[in-house]
């Protein structure tokens, strides 16, 4: 539902529920418990990324780390990264991947975090907040020639809910996630107008846009490939 306090209060909660909701995610995420990821949209990230052998990977908002883990079975150079430590702890004690903290506002202002060059930066689920453009544009300038920027979110046409097709602040409950989340999750609803207007923002270029399909053909998420304003690769 709409979320009718101030932005200010609604990023605060945001990136505060995730201290006490990090070990049921955690769970939630291990034991396959949200039927979305098991209907489709873990593998179409997967498949978007192209993890090879060599390939340097930059995932932001990794959580408990089982996509820096997948995408470094398949050969690349990964590290995830997150602003909660309990879930940076627990990506680590699951290993597979290197891991740090570090905050989106890290991010922005310390170009010597997380600094790159990376052939792919992946945000799967990762991106929440309203302004998104420093971040973006942070990832812009971390990416290697010819790299790619892969978001995966909520696709704007399945997810807008009671509170219709308008932009603003959204809670999840977490509701058929499993037991042991504490607190709702501010999120921001962005339309497919919005998300072009960020990405465009920030010196990036949407280069492929998919809609990852369920085996029954409903719509999961919006997956969206973008590259450097400049370049004209595929």
């Amino acid at each position: 539902m709409a979320d009718g306090r101030g932005a200010p209060d609604a990023a605060s909660r945001q990136q505060a529920s995730w201290e006490p909701n990090a070990a049921a995610w955690t769970a939630a995420v291990r034991a396959g418990a949200i039927a979305s990821r098991r209907r489709g949209t873990d593998a179409a990230i997967i498949a978007a990324c192209a993890a090879a052998p060599g390939l340097r990977v930059l995932d932001v908002g990794c959580g408990e780390g089982w996509l820096s883990r997948a995408l470094a079975e398949a050969g690349a150079s990964v590290l995830g990264v997150d602003a909660s430590r309990p879930l940076i702890d627990a990506a680590a004690a699951a290993g597979g991947a290197r891991f740090a903290v570090a905050s989106y506002a890290t991010l922005v202002a310390d170009p010597s975090v997380a600094a790159g060059p990376f052939d792919l930066v992946v945000c799967n689920f990762a991106l929440l907040d309203e302004d998104l453009v420093p971040l973006l544009a942070s990832l812009a300038r971390r990416l290697a020639p010819a790299g790619r920027l892969v978001i995966q979110t909520v696709h704007p046409g399945v997810a807008a809910g009671e509170a219709g097709y308008v932009e603003g602040w959204r809670e999840e409950t977490f509701a058929g996630f499993g037991e042991g989340f504490a607190a709702p999750m501010p999120w921001y609803f962005r339309r497919l107008s919005g998300w072009f207007a960020a990405i465009g923002a920030a010196g990036l270029a949407v280069s492929s846009l998919e809609e990852p399909q369920a085996a029954d053909g409903s719509v999961l998420s919006l997956l969206l490939t973008c590259r450097g304003a400049g370049d004209a690769s595929g």
